[in-house]
């Protein structure tokens, strides 16, 4: 599901996968699916944080200090409590939303690595990491993890994350989901058809695998929201709603769906009640802190079973991207993320003393994609030769070469979508899957295409992205001077409600955005299978469907990579979209704050805002 950097997607799974927009715990694993051993690159040797580890340190913190740190996503408004519906899934939301999350199992590393999160549990392997065994996993929570009311966090709150994925007997049609998850059916439907397996009370329980699911790391625990709200809300006990569950009882959980899909704030600047939006991390809603249009302020959860906040209050500022670096420079940010280009580096460094800059490579990449709905690029209409025709006018080198190697001198043109330039499977996958016609412009094939599609011309091709963007705008406005003299009239729609309204709607020819990326192996599926979630345009393509179906009941490394390149090559052929470049990283802080560090991941700075500290 959708990422950061002005626009981007965070990417969950069908049975995992955000939109480089959002942040979260590992049910934002990417959909670019780097390996864990595979790390980015780390931080320029400007980078002012030094860490011994991927890892977060043991900083010492016992006690959380006063003081007020601020930090902002963008302009997009928090949406409400849940943040893992198809609809609220994103960067903007997860920024708010992870903090108040009990984060699970496991956790990603600044490279993508990842770690065991021992304050909350274990997660032992009972059998099937080899043989024909099945995958089976014993989760264990630790006895003092709790929600912010004292209730326990146990088998309830697994088996209710577990449901509200929708398995056969409560959704029997995939395309009609009872639960508006944003993993949709398949977790439940194919790789967890039972659900964990425990009682109603128990901190441990065991879940098995219909098959060798490689990304198992990063489902239980990544979806948690609290079953006992949701009992109390439709009039039931805890036990009861375990019971409903395990019962196939439809008519009780879909009462309970009815109150998870809504579990939101319709009203913005209108806090949920308390009652019903408990904290299971290091920060909590601040009573009276959501002033709307304007910024939400978390502060430290006085329950919290783990490390306490360094920090007594988070506030999360909706502005937006192209006002934050002013932001930074007059104190009104304390941290900021902006897009890596010349200008912002160079307003950075005029900043002398009074910020720290890191940078880096991200596990985050920049795409067109297509609209297969409707439209001129849909099979109804001008199909593939249309697709083509647009490739083939598309600039990316110049793209790269104007916009960010200023940035990163050893930016390239990005032509896969699963593995990035910097790891070691790239060129191999790349040779295997593309034959680089598109990597020039060629205007006369385009010109030759467009007429082969039997389109008239000029042909309107409205491109979306998340605005205000300047680096986007720029990359639309070389698109537009050069596919413009192939037949084709370019026009900029970049619009600030282009995730919620236009992407969701269909409502474009071509969406600009960008997928952020972690260590999940197999998010994509949930990007490009047919029906899937996030599968935004509609593309459909049996080859693929199956590709990725192996590629996700595999354990085995190998079968990954030649998968990918199966992937890879009929995402090519058929156009599903245009990769351009893999994103550059910047982080900036003012120079009173401690511990921030770089991350590649899709998690952002944000990954450890509870140990952010004012330095004394």
């Amino acid at each position: 599901m959708p990422c950061l950097s002005g626009g981007t997607l965070r990417t969950t799974r069908r049975s995992t996968a955000v939109v480089a927009l959002a942040t979260t715990a590992l049910v934002l694993a990417a959909c670019t699916s780097p390996e864990a051993s595979e790390p980015a690159a780390s931080p320029s040797a400007d980078a002012t944080e030094e860490a011994s580890t991927t890892a977060k340190e043991d900083l010492g913190i016992t006690e959380t200090a006063d003081g007020e740190i601020f930090y902002s996503v963008g302009q997009d408004e928090w949406t409400g409590y849940n943040a893992f519906t198809a609809d609220t899934y994103s960067t903007y939301n997860s920024a708010v939303s992870d903090r108040i999350n009990p984060g699970g199992f496991f956790y990603f590393g600044t490279d993508g690595t990842i770690y065991p999160n021992e304050e909350f549990g274990s997660a032992e392997v009972v059998s099937g990491l080899e043989g024909d065994e099945p995958l089976v996993i014993e989760y264990t929570v630790n006895d003092d993890v709790k929600w912010s009311d004292g209730n326990a966090i146990d088998y309830a709150d697994f088996l209710f994350e577990w449901v509200a994925q929708n398995p056969a007997w409560l959704s029997p049609d995939p395309k009609a989901p009872v639960f508006n998850h944003v993993s949709g059916t398949d977790y439940t439907q194919t790789n967890v058809p039972t659900g964990p397996q425990g009682e109603a009370g128990d901190m441990t329980f065991t879940v098995e695998y219909a098959e060798k699911y490689p990304d198992w790391k990063l489902v239980t625990g990544a979806y948690l929201l609290p079953a006992h709200v949701v009992a109390e809300q439709i009039g039931i006990t805890e036990d009861d709603l375990v019971a409903a569950i395990k019962n196939e009882d439809v008519e009780t959980v879909t009462k309970a769906a009815e109150f998870w899909n809504n579990w939101l704030s319709p009203t913005p600047g209108q806090l949920p009640d308390p009652a019903i939006a408990p904290s299971g991390g290091p920060y909590q809603l601040m009573e009276g802190g959501w002033t709307a249009g304007q910024s939400i302020t978390l502060e430290a959860n006085p329950n919290y079973w783990g490390t306490p906040a360094a920090t007594d209050r988070l506030t999360i500022r909706f502005l937006a991207a192209d006002a934050h670096l002013q932001a930074l420079a007059n104190g009104d940010l304390n941290v900021i993320e902006p897009q890596a280009t010349v200008d912002t580096v160079s307003q950075l460094e005029g900043l002398g003393d009074q910020v720290k800059v890191q940078t880096g490579q991200n596990l985050t990449w920049e795409h067109l994609d297509y609209n297969f709905n409707n439209g001129v690029f849909s099979d109804a209409e001008g199909g593939l030769a249309a697709r083509e025709a647009f490739a083939y006018c598309v600039p990316r080198q110049q793209i790269v070469d104007t916009l960010i190697k200023p940035v990163d001198e050893g930016a390239v043109v990005m032509n896969t979508r699963e593995v990035f330039p910097f790891q070691d499977d790239y060129d191999e996958v790349v040779e295997a899957s593309y034959d680089g016609r598109y990597d020039d412009v060629d205007l006369d094939a385009a010109k030759k295409k467009l007429a082969e599609a039997g389109v008239t011309e000029p042909v309107t091709v409205r491109i979306g992205y998340s605005a205000p963007n300047p680096r986007r705008t720029e990359e639309v406005a070389l698109i537009k001077a050069s596919c413009d003299q192939a037949g084709f009239d370019v026009q900029d729609v970049g619009s600030s409600d282009f995730f919620s309204n236009a992407l969701v709607n269909g409502d474009y020819e071509v969406a600009l955005f960008a997928w952020a990326g972690s260590g999940q192996i197999a998010s994509g599926q949930n990007i490009y299978s047919t029906d899937y979630p996030q599968n935004y345009g509609g593309y459909s393509n049996t080859k693929v469907d199956e590709a990725w179906s192996a590629l996700a009941a595999s354990l085995d490394p190998e079968v990954h990579l030649e998968q990918t390149k199966v992937i890879e090559k009929e995402l090519w052929d058929t156009l599903y979209g245009i990769p351009v470049f893999a994103h550059p990283g910047v982080i900036a802080h003012t120079s009173d704050i401690d511990n921030v560090r770089f991350t590649a991941t899709q998690n952002g700075a944000l990954w450890n805002a509870d140990q952010w500290q004012r330095a004394k």
